[in-house]
C-alpha cells in the first residue's frame, strides 16, 4: 500500500479529533485502544500509518469501527447497570432532606 499523503493525514487527524469529541473520549482513550504508550498525535499517526500499510483506508476504518462498537457497548452496559440499581431516587433524597430539616429545627 502506498503512503498516506500529508493532506489525507491532516484530514484523518481532524476527523479522529471530531469523532473522539462526539463520543466524549480523548486521544488518551484512543491510545489505550491502540495499545500505544503515548497519546501524542504523532504516535497516533504512526499507528494509523501502520493500519494504512496493511489495508489502506478500509483497514483504518475497520479498526476505528471496532473501537467505536466497543465503546458503545460499554456505554450501553454501564447505563444498564446504573439504571437497574440506583441507590436513591429523587423522592428518597427529598424525604431525607425534609427529615434533616425537621431534625435541625427541633
Amino acid at each position: 500500500m502506498s503512503k498516506l499523503s500529508q493532506q489525507e493525514e491532516k484530514e484523518l487527524i481532524s476527523f479522529i479529533k471530531d469523532w473522539l469529541k462526539s463520543h466524549g473520549f480523548n486521544q488518551k482513550d484512543l491510545a489505550n485502544e491502540f495499545n500505544i504508550k503515548s497519546s501524542r498525535t504523532s504516535e497516533i499517526i504512526l499507528k494509523l500509518k501502520e493500519f494504512y500499510k496493511k489495508g489502506g483506508m478500509f483497514n483504518i476504518a475497520k479498526n476505528l469501527i471496532k473501537i467505536e462498537q466497543k465503546w458503545l457497548n460499554n456505554i450501553k452496559n454501564d447505563y444498564g447497570e446504573t439504571k437497574q440499581n440506583p441507590p436513591y431516587n429523587q423522592l428518597d433524597l427529598d424525604s431525607l432532606v425534609k427529615q434533616m430539616n425537621q431534625d435541625t429545627s427541633e
